[in-house]
């Protein structure tokens, strides 16, 4: 049970390194150390807080932040163009942001600076956080199926997460570029 309240605190922490714990509690999990149920929902509680934490300060001081943050036109660019899709597509572009690196962090920031209404905040904050601890703590727990040794089993599933994150924050990366090509032509 301390491996769980670890979990909880890391996941409530915003920076912390929350993927390779919640990956080594999948491990855990899959040898019967762990309930997984326990795992996802732990996680999925500690990234719910510390996205309410970042929505709170993002509505308290978001908007200076941003405009600090949006000096550049580059970062204006991706600023306005993240606001318009949050606007537009709000609640599956929170929930998607949670698998880029930070993303449920700038999300949540966002989503508060921008004045939603925590009613709206919410749930779709618990989705996100419900959908990417599952994922995550599935990886560690497949990872923890094929191989008996712990270590490996971490390794063997963080290769698998990488294999699918970095092409993904890749693709994110272009497209911020494709928006500061456009904003400054």
């Amino acid at each position: 049970m301390t491996a769980l309240l670890v979990l909880f605190v890391v996941a409530a922490v915003p920076l912390a390194p929350t993927e390779a714990v919640l990956i080594g509690c999948g491990v855990l999990a899959a040898s019967g150390e762990l309930p997984l149920a326990g795992v996802i929902l732990v996680a999925a509680v500690g990234c719910f807080v510390a996205d309410i934490v970042n929505y709170s300060l993002g509505r308290s001081a978001g908007m200076r932040a941003l405009r600090r943050f949006s000096r550049k036109p580059g970062s204006r660019a991706v600023v306005e163009w993240t606001a318009s899709k949050l606007a537009s597509r709000g609640e599956p572009i929170l929930v998607a942001v949670r698998w880029v690196p930070g993303g449920g962090l700038v999300g949540a920031l966002l989503a508060g600076s921008l004045r939603w209404p925590s009613r709206r905040f919410a749930p779709v904050a618990l989705a996100g956080a419900t959908l990417w601890s599952g994922y995550t703590a599935l990886i560690g727990y497949f990872g923890g199926q094929v191989v008996d040794d712990p270590l490996v089993a971490i390794a063997l599933s963080w290769g698998v997460a990488m294999l699918i994150s970095v092409p993904v924050g890749m693709a994110v990366k272009a497209a911020q570029r494709k928006v500061v090509v456009t904003a400054a032509g």
